[in-house]
């Protein structure tokens, strides 16, 4: 996406147009809140630049807001926090409008088991147990100051505040929280999957189709 928006910026703005992305994302992950700094030296308006964008941009991508920052603003550095939010599709027969949205489980889910057992992920821990390959040079010590699980009906959504995440770091979580769901985990087993750092001791990784990046907060 950023690479779309990069040309788009660029042909409306100039060459010397820069875009910089506050949240990388894996392919097939969807945005909500995706917030990007651009330095330019056009002098359109904030307006002016959304319209124009917004006419340049192929039809699953749209600018919802421009507003001048401060300078030396940069999206990816000054974010202090990201929510993402992960989709279960748990009812027996997939709803065809959520395929691309949502995670379908057939097998019924014990909520209530996955929350006790998720709770022993807030806070400041060491997640390396939860942290993909590709990303095992970064720092693996993260901060989840909220992570919730709603059920409504047939639909499970588990949302996860953090001031950074690992490379498929929510989606190894959520695969770990499904085994418990399912009845082939206990709850106590994932803080000791924790303790452990091993990638290995966790769940599978969820899908990434079903999960969005709701909102970047500054």
């Amino acid at each position: 996406m950023q690479g779309v928006l990069t040309d788009a910026a660029r042909s409306l703005l100039g060459v010397d147009t820069h875009v910089v992305g506050a949240s990388r994302t894996d392919a097939g992950v969807h945005a909500l809140g995706q917030v990007a700094s651009v330095r330019t030296a056009s002098g359109l308006s904030p307006t002016a630049v959304m319209g124009a964008l917004n006419a340049a941009l192929p039809g699953d991508i749209r600018i919802r807001a421009v507003t001048e920052a401060a300078p030396g603003f940069d999206a990816r550095r000054h974010a202090h926090r990201k929510r993402y939010a992960y989709l279960i599709d748990n009812a027996a027969v997939p709803c065809p409008l959520l395929r691309r949205y949502a995670w379908h489980v057939a097998a019924p889910l014990d909520v209530a088991a996955m929350r006790t057992g998720l709770a022993c992920l807030r806070g400041t821990h060491d997640f390396s147990a939860f942290r993909a390959a590709p990303g095992a040079s970064q720092h693996p010590v993260c901060t989840l100051s909220a992570l919730h699980v709603v059920h409504r009906k047939w639909r499970i959504a588990i949302v996860m505040s953090g001031d950074r995440f690992l490379h498929h770091m929510v989606r190894n979580i959520v695969g770990s929280a499904v085994a418990i769901g399912r009845g082939t985990r206990l709850p106590t087993w994932l803080s000791e999957v924790l303790a452990s750092r091993d990638r290995t001791r966790a769940g599978s990784t969820a899908p990434a189709h079903a999960l969005t990046l709701v909102r970047v907060l500054y």
